[in-house]
């Protein structure tokens, strides 16, 4: 049966490379009367712990007027806000409003998504915080400027990413994160006192302001960010693209050098195959010829039956143990990948235009994809390959920064537990296998600390809580290892709920000088959740989930084999690298595994 689903899977590539079409993303806000009595979600359809986050309603402004009166009115009620973009593609609750349940308001900026100005004389644009990424750059293109970086993804909106720290790939100059280039920025704070007969307030904060330290990274604690983003952009240039693929013996030695070399590179590596893609990637002028697109085929309209099949294939050969099956399929997943250029387009023709390297194109058209969201509705006949209204990819994402110093002795170490078991990291290749990509040490106070490695790993997530995965414990110990050995950290809108332990620690004075300006523009917490509060270590609040099974889904580190699925055959033991660790492993024979282990 596995066969049946690898061959029909191998068939609907094909179809991949043709598709024109496909269904938009469903609002992440439903609402049973109007816009009250609602709930939110995630472009996923499901938070880390699958909770339901329920609001009492829903505010859609389209001018900062309306903003600053939704803002006011909810603080007067001393009610819980939380702002909401067009598609929320946040793995974390950073949507849901703290207090009681079904309660809070949240503002969706998705009315909120117009360029304002643009002042050509220093290529600087302002930009109201709801437009997405891709209109962004259009309308920037339109003006013969490019923004330096960006997300790969181009769903997200301008608020959102800045608010989650999010970031393209370079260690040049300021680095890839957006934030490094906002230079102003207004946002709509409440205040516990009428001003101008409202209890909520514009704050203009200039290049020169300190607190924009705090806001440009805020996981939106301070306010909701408004009709004004002010970025520094660069006149339109081009980039010339190249995938190499190699062997994966000894590239760790060559990571530092490689970033520092390549301006926008970044690399793949898939460990189960011994293979590593380097993304050669640099700045051509803008006379060099080329119309080169970046419609990545991840992130193209993908027809939903073929999906389903792809995930029904990864769940069987979960329930029956296979991993040299999901070995067999996601090497083909790879192999597809390479040979079409992961997406690339030479000339801006069509679907099937891949004909080699390099690939030449304008910034704005190579920096980002996410054709899936553009295209015309056709009833889930294709769609995003998330898309939580049929049965398609669900998965975690590990996202965490190494510092550049250390990280060849983290790959070692993966090495090292790949090596005692070949097999165990295949299920991170459907999915880019270990991505890697290069953010600058910032001077946003949630910023990154130091030159970093940002590593992506995304994995099989079961639809059943309680269901433990395949070789649980290789990928926990690789999680925890990044965490605490290597002082990781971890991206602010990834992650498993573990990821973000001990993190305040790792921020220091930095989140205390982060504290100090959200208490300033929110001293109620009326922007905070008990999410957020978690995170950065207020109000007695933990990211940690306590409950059987808990480490399944990331929510604990287990500490006794309850947390774990004993039932199942998998108990809390040691890691085998870093020893520190502690694992859901599965146990043939608790007997002669010795006694149960205890923490």
């Amino acid at each position: 049966m596995a066969a049946t689903h690898i061959a029909l899977f191998a068939s609907g590539l094909a179809v991949l490379l043709l598709l024109v079409q496909g269904s938009p993303p469903a609002p992440v806000v439903q609402c049973r009367s109007g816009n009250t009595n609602c709930t939110v979600t995630n472009g996923y359809g499901a938070f880390p712990d699958r909770s339901t986050c329920r609001v009492a309603a829903v505010a859609y402004p389209s001018t900062e007027q309306e903003l600053l009166l939704a803002v006011s009115d909810a603080t007067e009620k001393q009610q819980h806000m939380k702002a909401v973009t067009m598609y929320s593609h946040s793995i974390p609750k950073l949507s849901c409003p703290g207090g009681s349940s079904g309660q809070g308001l949240v503002i969706s900026t998705q009315s909120l998504n117009r360029s304002v100005s643009v002042d050509m004389a220093t290529s600087r644009m302002t930009f109201e915080a709801g437009i997405t990424l891709r209109a962004l750059l259009d309308a920037a293109a339109a003006r013969g400027l490019a923004l330096p970086h960006s997300p790969y993804w181009q769903g997200m909106t301008l608020g959102g990413l800045l608010s989650t720290g999010s970031h393209g790939s370079s260690a040049f100059g300021k680095g890839s994160a957006v934030h490094e280039y906002v230079v102003g920025m207004r946002l709509v704070v409440p205040s516990p006192v009428p001003v101008n007969g409202y209890y909520a307030n514009i704050v203009n904060l200039g290049e020169d302001d300190p607190d924009l330290l705090a806001a440009k990274v805020s996981l939106g604690v301070l306010g909701v960010i408004s009709q004004q983003v002010t970025l520094q952009l660069e006149p339109m240039f081009k980039r010339s693209i190249t995938n190499r693929v190699v062997s994966d013996v000894g590239f760790e030695q060559t990571i530092s050098s490689y970033a520092f070399t390549t301006y926008y590179g970044d690399i793949s590596w898939y460990p189960s195959q011994g293979r590593v893609v380097y993304r050669d990637d640099v700045k051509v002028p803008i006379t060099t010829k080329g119309k080169g697109v970046n419609d990545y085929l991840g992130f193209r309209a993908q027809p939903t039956l073929v999906v389903a099949s792809l995930r029904a294939s990864e769940e069987l050969l979960e329930a029956t143990g296979n991993v040299e099956g999901k070995c067999v399929l996601f090497r083909l997943q790879v192999d597809t990948l390479i040979a079409t250029g992961m997406g690339l387009k030479n000339n801006d023709g069509g679907l099937l235009d891949f004909t080699g390297y390099p690939v030449i194109g304008n910034q704005s058209d190579m920096q980002s994809a996410g054709s899936c969201l553009r295209s015309a509705e056709d009833y889930l006949l294709t769609a995003c390959g998330w898309d939580p209204r049929f049965a398609g990819l669900f998965y975690h994402q590990t996202t965490i920064s190494i510092p550049f110093t250390t990280i060849a002795d983290f790959i070692a170490d993966v090495k090292k537990l790949r090596d005692a078991h070949p097999d165990a990291l295949c299920s991170t290749e459907l999915y880019l296998g270990f991505f890697m990509r290069f953010v600058r040490n910032s001077t946003a106070y949630l910023g990154k600390t130091d030159d970093v490695v940002d590593i992506d790993i995304t994995y099989y997530r079961s639809k059943d809580p309680k269901r433990p995965r395949l070789y649980e414990d290789v990928l926990e110990e690789i999680e925890q290892m990044a965490l605490f050995k290597y002082n990781g950290l971890p991206h602010w809108g990834k992650n498993r709920n573990v990821g973000f332990l001990n993190v305040t620690n790792k921020l220091g004075a930095k989140l205390d000088k982060f504290v100090s300006v959200m208490q300033k523009y929110d001293a109620n917490g009326l922007f905070s959740s008990d999410w957020t509060d978690a995170v950065l270590g207020l109000r007695g609040k933990e990211v940690v989930v306590q409950g059987d099974g808990c480490a399944l889904e990331g929510l604990c580190i287990c500490s006794t084999d309850d947390d774990c699925a004993p039932k199942q055959g998998y108990y809390c033991r040691p890691g085998e690298v870093y020893e520190q660790a502690r694992v859901c492993r599965k146990i043939k024979s608790v007997e002669a595994d010795g006694l149960a282990w205890s923490a």
